[in-house]
C-alpha cells in the first residue's frame, strides 16, 4: 500500500531527546517498510526514517530556530497533505485533531491516531464534528471520555525488540523517567525513594512553563548522591539507565494515555512500579511485569517485593506483547479495511445515483 504518515512537528521522528509520539512514529514507519509498504512520513527536515521523506519545516520546532511559529509550520504541514493526497491509499494522522477539517475533505481514506489525554472542556463538541473520522486510541481507557467518537481499535505502542538490551541482574537504584511535571509524580518517586533508603536517578526534561515547579519542589531535593538528577537522555544512555535500574518507578497523577516509558523498561527487563491510573492496568501485569499500587505506602511495599519477580519473564512479556512489529501488523489491518470499506463505497456510488 501507499501511506501517508502524518507527525508532529514539535520534535524530530525519531526525537533527539525526549518525545513519544514522534518515536513510536519512526518505529511504526520503519515497521510497514519491512511488511512491504510504500511510506511516506511528512515530518521536519530532521528527521531520518527507512520511508520516503517529505520535509515540511525545516527543523523540529522545539530545538529548532527560537522564535519559530508553530502555527506556520502546522499551515505548511496541511498544505503538503492536500498537495500529494492522492497519491495514498491511505493516510495516517498522528497530530490530534489539526488535521480533520482537511482529511475529512479529501476524498482520501484516513485514520488518526490519538496520543494525548481526551478528558479536556471541549473535545465532546470538537469529535462531533466529524462523525465519520475513524480513530485508534493508545489504551482503552484513553477513549472513556468520548464514548460517541468512531473508535476503530485500540492499538498499544511497541518498540523495536532489538532496541534496548535487557539486563537480568538486580539493579542497584530506582528510576525515573519523564517531564518533571507534578502530574507525573517526581515528588512520590523522591519520598518512595528516601523511604526504601536507595538512591533515586532522574533522567527527564524540564518544560519551560514547569521552571517553577522544579525550582520550588524537586530542585531542593537533588544532592547529587541520593538523589540525582540525570537530564535528557537517549535511546543509547536510557538503555543502561533503565537496565541497571531495580525498578521504574511510574507515579502518575494524571490518565496517561499509554506510558512509552513504561514498555521501555519492561525491554530492559526492569520491572515497573505504578499508580493505578489511566493506561497503568492495560500495560502493566501485576506481579509479573511489576506491581500496580494505590499510593506511596503500597509502593514502598513494593520495592521490598522486587526480588519475587523474574526480570527474564519481563523481557519475555514485552516481546510477546509490545513490539514494533505487532504494533505495525495491527495498524497494517487497520489500513487494508479502510481501504476495502472505500472501495466499497466507489462500487456503490453509481447504483444510487
Amino acid at each position: 500500500m501507499r501511506i501517508a504518515q502524518i507527525a508532529p512537528l514539535a520534535e524530530s521522528v525519531p526525537p533527539k531527546l525526549y518525545g513519544g509520539t514522534e518515536r513510536v512514529v519512526a518505529w511504526l514507519v520503519d515497521g510497514l517498510v519491512e511488511l512491504g509498504h510504500e511510506v511516506t512520513l511528512f515530518a521536519s527536515g530532521d528527521s531520518r526514517t527507512n520511508g520516503a521523506l517529505h520535509p515540511v519545516w525545516p527543523r523540529a520546532l522545539r530545538l529548532g530556530r527560537k522564535g519559530a511559529d508553530p502555527t506556520a509550520a502546522s499551515a505548511m504541514l496541511m498544505e503538503a497533505i492536500a498537495r500529494r493526497a492522492k497519491e495514498f491509499d491511505v493516510i495516517h494522522a498522528h497530530v490530534d485533531w489539526l488535521s480533520l477539517p482537511l482529511l475529512s475533505r479529501l476524498g482520501v481514506p484516513f485514520l488518526t491516531t490519538m496520543h494525548g489525554r481526551l478528558d479536556l472542556p471541549g473535545l465532546p463538541d470538537v469529535a462531533r464534528q466529524f462523525p465519520e473520522a475513524c480513530f485508534v486510541s493508545i489504551s482503552d481507557h484513553q477513549r472513556l471520555p468520548l464514548p460517541d467518537a468512531k473508535w476503530i481499535g485500540t492499538i498499544q505502542h511497541g518498540l523495536p525488540s532489538n532496541l534496548f538490551r535487557p539486563s537480568y541482574e538486580q539493579g542497584s537504584y530506582l528510576a525515573f523517567l519523564g517531564r518533571l511535571t507534578a502530574d507525573k509524580g517526581p515528588e512520590d518517586a523522591i519520598r518512595i525513594a528516601r523511604a526504601v533508603q536507595m538512591p533515586l536517578r532522574i533522567a527527564a526534561k524540564v518544560p519551560r512553563a514547569e521552571t517553577a515547579y522544579f525550582r520550588k519542589h524537586i530542585e531542593p531535593n537533588i544532592d547529587g548522591k541520593n538523589i540525582q538528577l540525570v537530564g535528557e537522555v537517549d535511546d543509547a544512555e536510557k538503555q543502561p539507565f533503565l537496565a541497571e535500574a531495580a525498578a521504574l518507578l511510574f507515579p502518575i497523577d494524571w490518565p496517561e494515555p499509554f506510558g512509552l516509558v513504561m514498555i521501555e523498561a519492561m525491554a530492559c527487563g526492569t520491572p515497573v512500579i505504578a499508580y493505578r491510573s489511566g493506561s497503568v492496568p492495560e500495560v502493566v501485569e501485576h506481579g509479573l511485569t511489576g506491581f500496580i499500587v494505590e499510593n506511596e505506602e503500597q509502593a514502598v511495599r513494593a520495592v521490598g517485593e522486587l526480588g519475587k519477580l523474574d526480570r527474564r519473564k519481563v523481557r519475555a512479556r514485552f516481546e510477546e506483547r509490545f513490539s514494533a512489529s505487532r504494533m505495525a501488523r495491527q495498524y497494517e489491518d487497520q489500513y487494508h479495511k479502510l481501504a476495502a470499506a472505500a472501495a466499497r463505497e466507489l462500487i456503490t456510488e453509481p447504483s444510487e445515483t
